[in-house]
């Protein structure tokens, strides 16, 4: 999958805590030049999947101490923040891949049973703030991708595949849609609407593009494909 503007290939893996994801599809992401973060106890997750961790971030209240102690003890940096902070553990571990320079964000994560932080999660990734970052994530086996005005998506799956194209932050104007069954054509999604809900791929392509505003573009569990630069198409 590749935003339309993306230059760079400076890349970044975030693996958040919660149930576990598709630790399949993490691993399947991670190569030499690749970032890996681990938002408190994914450090768990990321651990899991085989991933080597190069920073842990958070207050760390859900990381098993052991584990906390392992990381220090074999050089991954470690980056504490009090429990009483102003801002998740997700958002922090997005501002540290920024800061390193990553410039494609991908985070990996469940839901973790509470559904405000599942709201507050989605939230946070399609923030305006990160507009110049190529954007994208994994929840469960969800593949959601973040396109914010005068950019675009494109991905592959396979004919039949679900996607949802949902607004965020107000009005999506200037809607665009090929590939898919029921196609948008310059049109405005309004903030709430459903209108994006249970679009279909057409063939093994399509792409999703918008003048102004932001959408999450969500595949509920497609076929993926992993591209030479060990980015989730």
């Amino acid at each position: 999958m590749s935003n339309q503007n993306e230059v760079s290939l400076r890349a970044a893996i975030i693996v958040m805590g919660g149930v576990a994801p598709d630790l399949g599809l993490a691993a399947a992401l991670d190569s030499n030049d690749v970032i890996v973060i681990a938002a408190d106890s994914g450090a768990v997750h990321a651990r899991t999947a085989g991933l080597s961790i190069d920073i842990a971030v958070g207050d760390f209240d859900s990381i098993p101490p052991l584990l906390l102690e392992e990381l220090e003890g074999t050089g991954v940096r470690v980056e504490r923040h009090p429990v009483a902070k102003d801002a998740t553990d997700l958002e922090l571990a997005i501002q540290v891949a920024i800061r390193e320079g990553a410039d494609v964000i991908t985070v990996v994560g469940g839901h973790g049973g509470r559904v405000d932080q599942s709201f507050a999660n989605a939230f946070v990734i399609a923030s305006p703030t990160y507009a110049h970052i190529s954007m994208h994530a994994i929840l469960d086996s969800a593949l959601v991708s973040v396109v914010h005005g005068g950019g675009g998506v494109t991905f592959a799956g396979a004919p039949g595949d679900v996607v949802t194209i949902l607004p965020l932050h107000g009005d999506a104007l200037g809607v665009r849609s090929e590939g898919l069954e029921y196609p948008l054509r310059g049109e405005t999604l309004t903030a709430g609407t459903t209108r994006g809900v249970s679009n279909v791929l057409l063939e093994r392509e399509a792409t999703v593009s918008l003048e102004s505003g932001t959408v999450l573009v969500v595949r509920p569990g497609p076929e993926v494909f992993i591209n030479e630069n060990g980015e989730f198409k």
